[in-house]
């Protein structure tokens, strides 16, 4: 695990959770119990906090930052799909972000939305609670449906089995 302390700010991690050992966790930073972390993410806060709720996955080489003093908040079983970049200010419980997606500077995105891959939403946009929105920037193009949900809730359990399987299976071989 890659956990840096930057001043007096220091990273928490959740009972269950995984952080790769490629990841970058600094300062203040936490992750709630049964998190994913996947290879090659950064977590940085150096001089904003990041908060991450339990279940969330953040898959590999997503980048989360936040503005001087403020915090971006994502909640309880979330998916940041990989290569995406994150500054905004709320991610709700269930949400989606897709792959490559940005996320720019106090931007929310309500409980259950998903945002498109390569998907772009603006400084300040908030995308309401059950919307799909893609594009650049983000249109919303309808609901998200039980069908989604559903799917949904399959692909983030599959995380936080992860979370469990690395500690006990990885193994470095060479």
């Amino acid at each position: 695990m890659a956990l840096y302390r930057f001043g007096e700010r220091r990273p928490k991690v959740g009972r269950g959770s995984y952080v790769s050992d490629s990841a970058r966790v600094i300062g203040d930073v936490v992750i709630e119990e049964d998190c994913y972390i996947g290879h090659g993410v950064i977590l940085r806060g150096d001089y904003g906090s990041i908060k991450i709720g339990p279940g969330t996955a953040i898959e590999e080489n997503a980048v989360v930052h936040m503005t001087p003093n403020g915090l971006s908040q994502i909640g309880e079983r979330v998916t940041i799909g990989h290569g995406a970049v994150v500054h905004g200010k709320v991610i709700a419980d269930y949400a989606v972000i897709g792959m490559g997606a940005v996320i720019c500077f106090d931007a929310e995105i309500g409980e259950w939305c998903i945002v498109g891959e390569g998907c772009v939403v603006s400084n300040g946009q908030r995308i309401p609670p059950g919307k799909m929105v893609v594009g650049v920037p983000a249109k919303i193009i309808g609901d998200v449906q039980q069908k989604h949900k559903e799917f949904w809730v399959y692909g983030k359990q599959l995380y936080v089995d992860l979370a469990r399987r690395y500690p006990k299976e990885l193994e470095r071989i060479e």
